[in-house]
């Protein structure tokens, strides 16, 4: 990330998740996603290089109605809805900071 705080807010927006920096020397994010244990969900730091990257698949009822509100928040689509046949959908995207993510549906029925 090479703007925290706008990811945060563009994360938080887009997921409902909160992220909260961890105590210590290194500059590191937690991210909370909501989810009913209290083990951490995942992470986020700085980016260390041009070349740093991540790509994740988040987990959405709908990747249609996700991709519009990545849009919306400022993001961009970089793979429109892609099926994958009797698993699911996936969009790829970007979001504010140029890092790659991707949106996941799940469903049988994918053609």
């Amino acid at each position: 990330m090479d703007n925290v705080e706008r990811a945060k807010t563009f994360y938080g927006k887009l997921f409902g998740w909160k992220i909260e920096r961890f105590p210590g020397p290194k500059p590191y994010w937690h991210i909370d996603t909501g989810g009913a244990d209290a083990t951490p969900d995942g992470g986020m730091m700085e980016r260390q290089c041009p070349e740093h990257s991540f790509t994740n698949y988040m987990g959405v009822p709908s990747v249609e109605k996700a991709a519009a509100k990545v849009k919306k928040l400022g993001g961009k689509i970089c793979m429109e809805k892609t099926a994958v046949p009797e698993m699911g959908y996936f969009v790829v995207c970007q979001d504010t900071e140029n890092n790659t993510f991707a949106l996941w549906e799940r469903n049988e029925k994918a053609k």
